[in-house]
């Protein structure tokens, strides 16, 4: 089973994601804030990161650049979204590999987190 983590402060957006996810059967773990995420067992790696940009205790494309940076990560897909910032500005900011604008529409993320993990 793929494994996807989720760092998304907005509860209905991390709890939709969750559950519609694993109707997908991925395992998912969701984080609502960056240091609960920093605060995770960095032996167990997912098969996707999903961050969201703007969060209460800094940005996820801070975060997106320390996964990229870092050995033990910086092979594993990142989707990057964002109800506020555009594409080009995030892609600026960071090297995710596919960015979503919210609201988004979930098999079109279904269809993208395929696609990154076929890739991988």
């Amino acid at each position: 089973m793929k494994t996807i983590y989720i760092l998304e402060d907005e509860t209905g957006i991390r709890d939709a994601l969750q559950l519609l996810l694993s109707f997908e059967n991925y395992e998912v773990r969701s984080f609502s804030t960056i240091e609960a995420f920093n605060s995770r067992k960095e032996s167990e790696v997912p098969d996707i990161f999903i961050l969201d940009v703007m969060m209460p205790d800094g940005l996820g494309t801070d975060v997106c650049n320390q996964l990229k940076n870092d050995s033990a990560t910086a092979g594993i897909p990142v989707m990057i979204m964002s109800a506020h910032a555009k594409n080009t500005e995030v892609t600026e900011r960071c090297d995710a590999d596919v960015f979503v604008s919210k609201p988004f529409d979930i098999d079109d993320v279904i269809e993208k987190i395929e696609n990154l993990i076929r890739k991988k």
